[in-house]
């Protein structure tokens, strides 16, 4: 079981399932949404459970997905794919010690200008397995 929330706290919530390991994604999107990169892990909605959701207000950011940030702090949080049981979760969002680790990074044909990935993880240049968060 491991926690997480926003900077503020009005959206805390707990995940009781197992999660994905980290996904660094580098779409236009992602980017524009957390001023970076976007790194997630995924669960099963039902392995998400709310302890406070007063400031979670999702947003419908293409026709396949909608994103959930704080409307309070502004903290980005979750990543909903249309018509799937699962949601992403932002890594920083969950409460260390996680026990996740990078595992590749996706959409890097859209990654910024500004800066340089090397870390020896595999690159995409879309989507693998049709996930991007």
């Amino acid at each position: 079981m491991h926690q997480g929330s926003c900077l503020c706290g009005a959206v805390a919530f707990v995940i009781s399932g197992p999660m994905r390991s980290i996904t660094a994604c580098h779409c236009h999107q992602c980017r524009k949404q957390s001023g970076h990169l976007w790194a997630a892990t995924s669960v099963a909605e039902d392995d998400l459970t709310f302890e406070h959701d007063e400031g979670l207000t999702w947003y419908r950011a293409s026709a396949t997905a909608e994103r959930g940030f704080c409307d309070i702090c502004g903290s980005t949080l979750f990543w909903k794919p249309e018509g799937e049981a699962r949601i992403a979760i932002t890594a920083a969002s969950i409460d260390e010690p996680t026990g996740l680790t990078l595992e590749r990074h996706v959409f890097v044909a859209d990654k910024g200008d500004y800066y340089v990935i090397n870390d020896g993880l595999p690159q995409f240049p879309g989507s693998r397995g049709g996930s991007n968060a």
